[in-house]
């Protein structure tokens, strides 16, 4: 019965983890920004506007942690936070818990494009879930931020060792 069990939990994983690859597939095509950026009416560089979301949600934050979280280079994040500060919509300040480093937080500007952005993304979001049940949508709100707590708890290799 053990063997059973495995095998199913074994082929969940692989159905989770390639159900995972196809959002985050979908999420990373630059057709889909275009398109989302386009639906907030907003001119922007497609690479810069995933940063000036994340700060928007994690900031104040360092060039270092959302380059981490964006899956970049940060060096070439600090380049794009740069040209959003030029842009006015991010401002940088002295890090809370390390002088040294400079923390991004979104400016008022920032903040407005980012609402623009979020308004965007509700719209296009209810027509990809229109067909679900509300209690189908609550499922699968309530797993997601289950599952992302659950992940986010797990500890890198690194500080297993």
């Amino acid at each position: 019965m053990n063997n059973v069990q495995n095998t199913r939990i074994s082929t969940q994983l692989r159905q989770l983890h390639d159900a995972l690859l196809d959002i985050v597939s979908v999420m990373n095509e630059p057709q889909r920004d275009v398109a989302l950026l386009k639906e907030a009416g907003i001119k922007l560089d497609r690479a810069l506007f995933p940063l000036l979301v994340g700060i928007a949600r994690f900031g104040p934050i360092g060039v270092v942690d959302l380059a981490a979280r964006a899956g970049r280079d940060h060096t070439t994040v600090s380049r794009q936070v740069a040209k959003l500060e030029s842009l006015g919509l991010v401002e940088r300040q002295p890090g809370v818990g390390d002088k040294r480093v400079r923390e991004a937080l979104v400016s008022s500007s920032g903040k407005a494009m980012v609402d623009r952005i979020d308004a965007a993304r509700e719209r296009i979001g209810r027509a990809v879930l229109s067909s679900w049940e509300d209690s189908e949508l609550d499922d699968l709100v309530r797993l997601m931020r289950r599952f992302a707590d659950a992940i986010q708890q797990q500890p890198h290799d690194s500080e297993r060792d």
